[in-house]
């Protein structure tokens, strides 16, 4: 399957870009998106579990299911006060 990945902030410093399509096996969760972005950047694997999603505009746990054309946002981890 094919989703639509968006990058924000230092995501986006790390992919380079900020929009990019993704083939993922299909039933696949956000957790192979976590995969997939480790593959492009290693950096990616830096964030560990802070990295967070969003499908479609919602935020999602590490282990929603996507389908075929969703839109994932990647969140990079934040902090301050």
């Amino acid at each position: 399957m094919r989703i639509h990945l968006l990058f924000f902030a230092s995501a986006y410093d790390l992919a380079g870009v900020r929009e990019a399509t993704a083939e993922l096996a299909a039933g696949a969760r956000t957790g192979a998106v976590r995969t997939h972005l480790k593959s492009l950047d290693p950096r990616f694997a830096d964030w560990g579990d802070r990295m967070r999603f969003a499908v479609n505009r919602e935020y999602v746990l590490e282990d929603q299911v996507l389908h075929d054309g969703d839109e994932v946002a990647v969140i990079p981890p934040v902090s301050g006060g």
